[in-house]
């Protein structure tokens, strides 16, 4: 990855801005051009050979961009945009970020200081409008006023993008500030912190495990790697778990794999759903456990489910939070799945008959039943299927359209070297577009969109 070299000449912040982006290793950015921000588009253009700005016609698809390039990568996709209507056109991406736990930075350009709290031309007060909070649209919204601070603001708004839950930063740059001389220099590249599974909490695991006659296991959520990927199935391979994947988190579990037992999300097998709720013990391993994958909160029942829960998340305030777990475990996805599967399995399990049928439904929910109207949905995802490379990545917005790639398209997933799928758990249309291209520009895979144009 190209560096900058480091000087001791004062340059306008607005160099520096992008700067501090190329330290961390971004190569693309999204946004719409505005005037308040006229200084950091110089920066790019002045570093456009490390850093490329691809311009969109509406904020709303930038941002989307910006969201699939985080899923992609697992380090923040960044959207630039103007200050007004061009912040809370991008707020479905932020949104969309939030809710699918997916790091990301906004940056906004905004009034010049001095013209600031007189309800300037465009104005808005971003605290409020993104309010960091448990139910807001951002993890945490900054105003860099000091330019020499700009390093600083970047390198915090990286590491709370990636730590514990992701999700999005918004830093808002005044325009009078990005003008201004500094002498400041980028941070080193931050990296997320790996947080580990206490081993007291392993044995207990393995005890419940031992103890249990119908185990599942619900796979998904944000932070999941290859390599985390196929740690999860080698553990799921020891002790012969049935898997389901997270609504909109299908690849994370080879859908091919004998022990693939289905999606847990919207239009759900009615077998699935009926093994969810017999099983005496789930492990949760990523999801937040939200409305869709627990079907409304019935397939466990909130706050206290009658299964045996152990819930393993990135973040601990996400523990225990809606669902009160036997056992909550905070742990990264990497180091979780690396945790799981040293952990010794038994010749012999009690469920392997249990395991089998529920990859049985599986298959069986897969046949076509017949259906009216000329347009043959099953087959054309059946045509996809068949044509499709194993590392296609399909994307798709929100719309009942996407039931039918969610139940007929098997993906190889991430255990086979990258995402395969890119799509918004907040439900949000529009996004399966913007998110191919972007996919396609920071990646160069074959994109596939299915959805309505």
């Amino acid at each position: 990855m190209p560096q900058t070299v480091p000087s001791a000449a004062p340059q306008i912040a607005g160099h520096l801005l992008i700067e501090c982006l190329i330290a961390q290793g971004v190569t693309h950015a999204f946004g719409v051009p505005g005037e308040s921000y006229l200084a950091a588009l110089d920066g790019f253009h002045a570093y456009r050979e490390q850093i490329r700005f691809i311009i969109n016609r509406q904020e709303g698809g930038a941002a989307y961009m910006a969201e699939a390039v985080g899923k992609l990568t697992g380090r923040p996709g960044i959207c630039f945009v103007t200050r007004g209507p061009g912040a809370t056109n991008a707020s479905i991406g932020v949104h969309t970020a939030f809710q699918d736990s997916t790091p990301m930075v906004l940056f906004i350009g905004d009034v010049a200081s001095d013209q600031r709290d007189r309800e300037a031309f465009q104005e808005v007060d971003y605290a409020s409008f993104f309010g960091p909070s448990t139910k807001g649209m951002a993890k945490r919204v900054e105003r860099i006023d000091e330019p020499e601070r700009i390093p600083e603001y970047v390198a915090r708004a990286f590491a709370t993008a990636m730590n514990g839950r992701p999700g999005p930063v918004v830093l808002v740059l005044p325009e009078d500030m990005l003008t201004r001389e500094v002498k400041a220099r980028p941070l080193p590249r931050v990296e997320a912190v790996q947080a580990w599974s206490d081993p007291g909490s392993l044995r207990t695991l393995r005890e419940m495990l031992l103890a249990s006659k119908k185990p599942f296991v619900i796979a998904g959520g944000s932070g999941w790697t290859p390599q985390s990927a196929q740690a999860l199935q080698r553990f799921a391979e020891n002790w012969k778990l049935p898997v389901g994947n997270a609504f909109r988190f299908q690849d994370t579990f080879d859908n091919h794999h004998p022990l693939y037992a289905g999606d847990v999300g919207i239009g759900l097998n009615p077998k699935l759903a009926a093994r969810i709720k017999d099983s005496d013990l789930i492990l949760a391993i990523g999801p937040r456990l939200g409305e869709m994958t627990t079907g409304g909160y019935t397939l466990l029942k909130a706050p206290r489910p009658d299964q045996k829960l152990v819930h393993i998340h990135a973040s601990a305030e996400e523990l225990n939070r809606v669902y009160q777990a036997d056992l909550a475990i905070n742990a990264t996805m990497n180091a979780a799945a690396r945790s799981l599967e040293v952990l010794t399995a038994p010749p012999e399990v009690a469920w392997a008959g249990w395991s089998e049928a529920a990859h049985a439904d599986y298959e069986a929910n897969l046949v076509p039943q017949p259906l009216p109207g000329s347009i043959d949905m099953p087959a054309i995802v059946g045509v996809l299927k068949k044509h499709l490379p194993a590392d296609a990545v399909l994307t798709n917005g929100a719309g009942n359209f996407a039931s039918w790639v969610h139940r007929f398209y098997k993906h190889h997933g991430l255990a086979s070297g990258h995402k395969t799928q890119l799509a918004p758990t907040v439900g949000s249309m529009g996004y399966g577009v913007p998110a191919g291209i972007a996919a396609n520009l920071v990646s160069g895979h074959r994109l596939h969109h299915c959805g309505r144009r």
